[in-house]
């Protein structure tokens, strides 16, 4: 009872919901129990149709630039729902290290060529900060 009064009043302030089914990628890390605090970035790619192996075979190679500071959390694309969609997500301890690690990347030989080829893949891209609960795994 409790639960579909939860769902009547959670139902009224919803503009829209989506899911999705994703799987993670085999070259990425398997997401661990972290302890913070930290933020989270998701970032979500909208892929051109037909090009989600070519996108996977260039972030299997370039992961590497990504996992020195173990930032790397995980690596997902759409089964169901909408399609050509991958969301990477990743571990900053703040802001600052964010943008620290992001320039050391570009500073690594091999990524621009990622970079390169993998923007002409996408149709749209987005960006969200986010902060763990106290129930997450991912502090």
């Amino acid at each position: 009872q409790e639960y579909l009064e939860f769902r009547k009043e959670r139902s009224q302030m919803l503009l829209s919901r989506r899911n999705q089914l994703l799987l993670e990628f085999s070259f990425w890390n398997e997401p661990l129990s972290r302890e913070g605090p930290n933020i989270y970035e998701l970032r979500t790619y909208k892929l051109k149709p037909g090009t989600m192996i070519e996108w996977g075979n260039n972030w299997a190679r370039a992961i590497k630039y990504r996992q020195e500071n173990q930032e790397a959390v995980g690596g997902f694309f759409s089964q169901i729902g909408e399609l050509y969609v991958v969301h990477h997500l990743w571990a900053y301890k703040d802001l600052q290290s964010r943008e620290e690690t992001r320039n050391a990347a570009w500073r690594k030989r091999g990524w621009d060529e990622n970079v390169y080829y993998t923007v002409p893949l996408i149709r749209n891209m987005e960006s969200r900060i986010m902060i763990p609960l106290k129930i997450s795994p991912l502090q």
